[in-house]
């Protein structure tokens, strides 16, 4: 087998099982660090044996058997034999809570290991960002990205937040239900963060983990609005992923999208459904269903859209809503009104502020300044394909503000 082969292999596990393999080992381990770093000594041997030894038949099998060595390596040597208590559990227990780890035969611990991220020991702004990083697999440097923090701050705020872990003994298990819901925002936050961060991969990958886990968490709870509201938002958005060139969401063939999930999405809407103001996720997906009907209806119903934008701003205030209101009320009630809704430009620049400025400058004929604002736009966006798509825009808008060419 090609060194290429078996690193594609390896990728695919590390793609698709990461999350799983971290929660079994450190569900096992009690520590979330040593289950990373036994786990990272897995992928590694794997790249340097697998293109001679070929890759096996159970891949995450072998993954969690080499991990698992490592984590009692690590409890056999002196170092850790005199840095931890001598009635650590771990280290003296006559029965090795390695045994009988089978990633095959033993239920899914992502979401024991998204709440021990919740606990109250682990500080409240650093919760979200380890559950992305641990369960979710994405690194220190996409989840920095993601809450506009420098990578090595974000680094130091996650090894601190895994030290923690294991220090405080926090138990790895599905607390009762008052507990659960008590850390239910964290929780939720963060596979929303994973769904949006990844939406556009290849293959289902983690925005397939998102949706898998916040249908998990939406069952378990049975019957919170929030959490069936999550699961459908991360169910809409998967039935019209596309890992072609980006297009904006209105201008979408909605005949490419997956009915099995746009019908799995609006089921989850439906039990969404319950007294009380709507909180954010359930207007979230209230928004993503009426985007998703026109594959029925051919149309957008933009009235409905600006009904649950107003209702967002006032039920969950951001800066995102209320850009992605002005974009709205810009199209039901033209440029001008579009700009009144608009909120000052932001400190630090916001890349959808800018994009939707543009357009609404196109809309009023302002081709020049339209160019310019969607090449601003473009510098913001992390996405090669979303800044492409913004600097094909700000083309189209100098072309429409160029002079006609008359002949003489």
């Amino acid at each position: 087998m090609s060194t290429d082969e078996a690193r594609a292999a390896a990728e695919r596990a590390a793609r698709d099982s990461y999350g799983r393999l971290l929660a079994l080992l450190a569900a096992a381990a009690g520590d979330v660090a040593l289950a990373q770093d036994a786990l990272s000594t897995a992928f590694e041997q794997a790249l340097r044996t697998w293109p001679s030894a070929g890759v096996p038949r159970n891949p995450d099998g072998w993954l969690l058997t080499v991990a698992r060595h490592r984590v009692r390596d690590v409890w056999r040597s002196a170092a850790h034999r005199t840095s931890v208590p001598l009635d650590d559990t771990a280290a003296t227990a006559t029965t090795d809570p390695l045994a009988d780890l089978d990633p095959d035969a033993i239920p899914d611990r992502r979401l024991a290991l998204l709440l021990v991220c919740a606990h109250p020991a682990i500080a409240p702004e650093v919760r979200t960002p380890l559950m992305l990083q641990t369960v979710l697999g994405l690194q220190a440097a996409q989840v920095a990205r993601l809450f506009s923090v420098p990578p090595a701050t974000m680094a130091q705020r996650l090894v601190r937040a895994k030290r923690r872990i294991a220090t405080a003994r926090v138990p790895f298990a599905v607390p009762d239900r008052s507990v659960l819901v008590e850390r239910l925002p964290a929780v939720l936050e963060a596979v929303y963060g994973a769904a949006a961060a990844t939406w556009r991969q290849d293959g289902r990958g983690l925005a397939g983990e998102a949706q898998h886990l916040a249908v998990v968490l939406a069952t378990l709870l049975e019957d919170d609005p929030e959490a069936w509201g999550l699961a459908a938002l991360v169910t809409f958005a998967l039935a019209r992923r596309s890992t072609g060139p980006f297009v904006p969401l209105d201008e979408q063939d909605a005949t490419a999208w997956r009915g099995d999930l746009l019908a799995e999405g609006e089921a989850y809407l439906r039990r969404a459904e319950g007294p009380g103001v709507p909180g954010r996720f359930r207007l979230e997906a209230a928004i993503q269903a009426v985007h998703c009907d026109r594959r029925r209806t051919g149309v957008t119903d933009w009235s409905a859209l600006r009904l649950l934008y107003l209702a967002l701003d006032a039920v969950a205030p951001s800066l995102g809503a209320r850009v992605a209101l002005a974009a709205v009320v810009g199209r039901t009630d033209g440029p001008d009104a579009g700009f009144a809704a608009l909120p000052p430009e932001p400190v630090p620049a916001f890349q959808p502020w800018w994009a939707t400025r543009a357009a609404l400058l196109a809309g009023n004929g302002h081709h020049d300044d339209a160019a310019a604002a969607y090449r601003r736009a473009a510098d913001l966006a992390d996405d090669v394909d979303v800044r492409a798509h913004l600097l094909g825009r700000a083309r189209e808008a100098a072309d429409a503000g160029s002079p006609p060419v008359t002949s003489t």
